[in-house]
């Protein structure tokens, strides 16, 4: 299996697992004398089988990034790079709106408000910070897409 399938398993199995709480809790409670739709005792013992399984393939995914190296890095420190850009940006485009308000004065006599920073210069150091999100995100893919996961 690729690691690619791995993941949308991981994912298909986080959602199963995720319905089974909400069915869980739609059957925790009946009123006396009625029966629940789904039986409660089933449905944990479906939650045990699907949490074992998604613990063993996320150990699975977890070895094959720390093993995995491209370009002398590991996919897990990739991974790192990526989350950590894909944060720093996010929260510096938040700033440059920020920044980049007009404020609009109706009289000479009203308050000047200037950004504090060089807007421009910032925007352009968040365009590269999107292009090496978008460079280690195709480099991430195509491992995904190309590496075996580690049995």
């Amino acid at each position: 299996m690729k690691l690619a399938e791995a993941l949308h398993l991981r994912a298909d199995l986080q959602k199963r697992i995720s319905q089974i709480g909400t069915r869980l809790g739609l059957n925790a409670k009946v009123q006396e004398g009625d029966i629940p739709a789904e039986d409660p005792k089933e449905l944990l013992k479906e939650l045990d089988r699907n949490t074992e399984e998604l613990q063993q393939l996320i150990t699975k995914i977890n070895l094959t990034n720390s093993k995995i190296k491209s370009e002398e890095q590991t996919l897990t420190e990739m991974i790192a790079r990526k989350d950590t850009l894909s944060l720093k940006a996010s929260i510096l485009r938040g700033f440059l709106q920020e920044a980049s308000q007009k404020i609009e004065r109706y009289s000479n006599k009203e308050i000047r408000i200037f950004s504090t920073v060089n807007v421009q210069e910032l925007q352009k150091q968040v365009d590269q910070i999107s292009q090496e999100i978008r460079l280690l995100d195709v480099k991430i893919q195509t491992l995904n897409w190309s590496v075996d996961l580690i049995e």
